[in-house]
């Protein structure tokens, strides 16, 4: 499964994207201020730019982990109930740790990570959980088919 980020609308404070599974759009997206990092730059450079918890991940492709427990979703009972507290992780981002597809709806809600929804208020994403419950049962599908699942941020 191939997941794709199309970086669209760059603001101060928030960045807004559209996600298409096997290039079929699916959703939008939120994440932080892209502050144009690549997964290609050096770890000294990426560190230099960051600004912890205000920063979208650099762009590059990572694969995505659907076995993570997260720490603290998984004590909450939305995630609890669609995915057994299991978030969709992306693997070895440079200069960046614990970086998650979740729920949400402003970039106070991003903490670096991605969130999805329906882009139909100024700087947000609305309809998250219905969207990260539909994205979740496809994923987890691919998952339990054996499929390696990828996200490019592009």
């Amino acid at each position: 499964m191939k997941l794709k980020v199309e970086r669209r609308w760059k603001k101060d404070t928030y960045t807004i994207g559209v996600l298409s599974i096997d290039g079929v759009r699916f959703c939008e997206t939120l994440e932080d201020c892209d502050r144009g990092l690549k997964a290609s730059d050096t770890l000294a450079y990426i560190q230099a730019h960051k600004v912890p918890g205000e920063t979208a991940i650099p762009a590059g492709t990572y694969v995505v982990d659907m076995r993570t427990v997260s720490p603290k979703y998984s004590a909450v009972k939305f995630y609890q109930d669609v995915c057994g507290g299991r978030v969709p992780r992306l693997v070895n981002v440079p200069g960046f740790s614990g970086i998650l597809i979740h729920t949400g709806n402003t970039p106070l809600d991003t903490h670096g990570c991605i969130l999805v929804g329906r882009n139909k208020a100024k700087g947000q994403v609305l309809q998250s959980r219905d969207t990260f419950k539909a994205l979740y049962r496809r994923m987890a599908k691919a998952h339990a088919d054996g499929e390696r699942i990828t996200i490019e941020i592009a």
